[in-house]
């Protein structure tokens, strides 16, 4: 039996966050995409909306970005399969930006401290969004948790 709930009564709540991470990278990108478009492809890059970003960073928040929106907008937990894969692919890239954050040679990205921290937030967003949107028809949702372990309320 799997231990994420399914028809959360926050579902909504939680599409409506992975809509707005989706956005935040779409916008992210775009405005980074505008302020590196006269820059080198990778390197340090130029400072946007307070991170550290590069054209190549910028392309590919806003490819993730429009994956995940396209991906809430269509549902039928899809959502949350792109939102668990791409979540954890933000924190192996966040994980490897931290790693090689001082130096110039490996880090592709242009990343910045507040770079990875902002990576790492967005990664464990989306993972949370992942547990918390999972719908099923009720009949193959199972009994509340209260009423499998027979409480009333």
């Amino acid at each position: 039996m799997a231990h994420t709930p399914v028809n959360h009564p926050l579902r909504p709540i939680y599409r409506i966050v992975g809509f707005i991470t989706g956005a935040y990278l779409v916008a992210f990108g775009l405005i980074g995409f505008i302020t590196t478009s006269g820059e080198e492809f990778t390197g340090p890059g130029e400072r946007v909306l307070g991170q550290g970003s590069n054209m190549l960073w910028s392309i590919i928040s806003l490819v993730l970005g429009a994956i995940v929106l396209l991906a809430t907008a269509v549902g039928r937990n899809i959502d949350v399969a792109v939102d668990q894969f791409l979540g954890w692919g933000l924190l192996v890239v966040g994980t490897y930006q931290l790693a090689v954050l001082r130096t110039d040679d490996l880090n592709i990205f242009g990343f910045t401290m507040s770079t990875v921290v902002v990576t790492y937030l967005v990664g464990l967003l989306l993972i949370t969004v992942s547990l918390y949107s999972k719908s099923a028809p009720k009949a193959q949702a199972g009994a509340p948790r209260q009423v499998r372990e027979g409480r009333t309320a």
